[in-house]
């Protein structure tokens, strides 16, 4: 197999970085200091410096696998191709990543694992990071949980209903914080964005989604409603909520909140609305399954919808604009579809017939799909008309899987 990227590390200084206008992006008003000081600090450490980990200057993926009968938990490195085995889970459920942080949810509640691999998104520029991975510890009581976080917080919305705040940074020092109980939100998801809380199933008739502080407290109720709110995204354009009548746009300007519902446009029967997206993190191009046969693309820029018939769907997934959608079928093969007409451009028999617990997974020029029964993750150039470019051959089944470091 052949790495898709080497790993290289930067060595950007403040001085550089100064020189084009750059250090600003990085500074905010809980971080300035006075001139002095910043140089001080300036000609001490390099632009961007995180303790513990290094500065790379590509993405760091890596995909965290979990086997749902042995309880094998894995991180394998995408760079390097190198495997790293953690302490076995039992009986997990559900797997999420937040980009950094995995949580591997089971009955008794949810482990935190730090794949050491992350993003930070200054707008006019991008660090990229690598550090040790390692276990963190456990979220009690958060079963099945909707997982969301920002620089300051991550909140961990339970399906049995409640929210924990957990502080971010005693996360990234390597143990879980005793959490705190949002209360009032009873079985809807809250979203930390633009330092403040978004929660959903809020208000009298439960279709209101409010705007808190973070220490819970009210700060408004958004006027334009989102029934039944399931499944959420964050864009660059905003936060995505599903309604029963379409989606919730919620963005903000100068500290106000404005929400704006894009509508499906067509009668949308319950079965077929969009419950859950997936995206390339930083896109604003949304997949969502609709129902048994078809997938939802919503695109947040043009605010609209496109219904593609794919046949039986197990996985749907989209890079963008200009990116075609993968579908994995419940026959196991990974199709191609051009957005715009609709219409299939490539196929690529994957997985034997049946598979039901595969994803797709996607970042900038690779999809990744995890085969269970056959002990394998696919790497997949999608621009190539699916070219599979890499196999990880596995001594496990990866029943679940996400990417993280994006």
């Amino acid at each position: 197999m052949t790495p898709r990227k080497s790993l290289t590390t930067t060595a950007l200084t403040c001085a550089v970085l100064a020189g084009s206008g750059l250090l600003a992006g990085c500074q905010n008003g809980s971080d300035a200091k006075s001139p002095s000081a910043a140089s001080a600090s300036a000609s001490a450490q390099p632009h961007g410096y995180v303790e513990g980990a290094e500065e790379a200057s590509e993405q760091q993926s890596r995909l965290v696998l979990a086997d749902a009968g042995t309880g094998a938990v894995e991180v394998l490195d995408l760079i390097t191709e190198d495997t790293t085995s953690l302490s076995r889970n039992d009986g997990v459920r559900s797997l999420r990543t937040d980009g950094r942080f995995a949580y591997l949810s089971s009955d008794g509640g949810t482990r935190v694992v730090d794949t050491g691999a992350w993003t930070v998104d200054h707008g006019d520029h991008v660090h990229y990071y690598r550090a040790a991975i390692r276990d963190v510890g456990a979220v009690a009581g958060a079963v099945s949980p909707r997982v969301h976080s920002d620089q300051a917080v991550t909140a961990v919305s339970s399906a049995k209903g409640g929210t924990q705040l957990l502080d971010r940074k005693k996360l990234e020092d390597g143990a879980v914080p005793r959490g705190t109980e949002l209360t009032g939100t009873g079985s809807g998801v809250v979203v930390p964005y633009k330092e403040r809380l978004l929660v959903t199933a809020a208000g009298a008739g439960k279709d209101s989604v409010e705007v808190r502080d973070r220490d819970g407290a009210g700060v408004a109720t958004l006027k334009e409603p989102c029934a039944q709110a399931r499944g959420e995204a964050v864009t660059r354009r905003g936060v995505v909520f599903g309604c029963a009548d379409g989606a919730l746009l919620v963005s903000e300007d100068k500290g106000t909140f404005q929400a704006e519902k894009i509508p499906y446009g067509t009668s949308v029967g319950a079965s077929e609305r969009a419950a859950e997206f997936h995206h390339r993190a930083g896109s604003t191009t949304l997949a969502a399954r609709s129902g048994d046969d078809a997938v939802w693309v919503l695109d947040v820029t043009d605010r609209s919808w496109t219904r593609v018939r794919t046949g039986p769907v197990v996985a749907a997934n989209t890079a963008g604009e200009g990116a075609p959608l993968i579908v994995l079928g419940k026959d196991g093969t990974l199709t191609a579809y051009d957005i715009a007409t609709r219409k299939s451009i490539a196929r690529k028999k994957l997985l034997a017939e049946g598979a039901e617990s595969a994803a797709v997974e996607i970042d900038t020029s690779r999809a990744y799909v995890n085969d269970a029964a056959g002990r394998k993750v696919y790497e997949i150039d999608y621009s190539d008309h699916l070219r599979l470019a890499r196999t990880f051959r596995l001594d496990f089944s990866p029943t679940h899987m996400v990417e993280a470091g994006r």
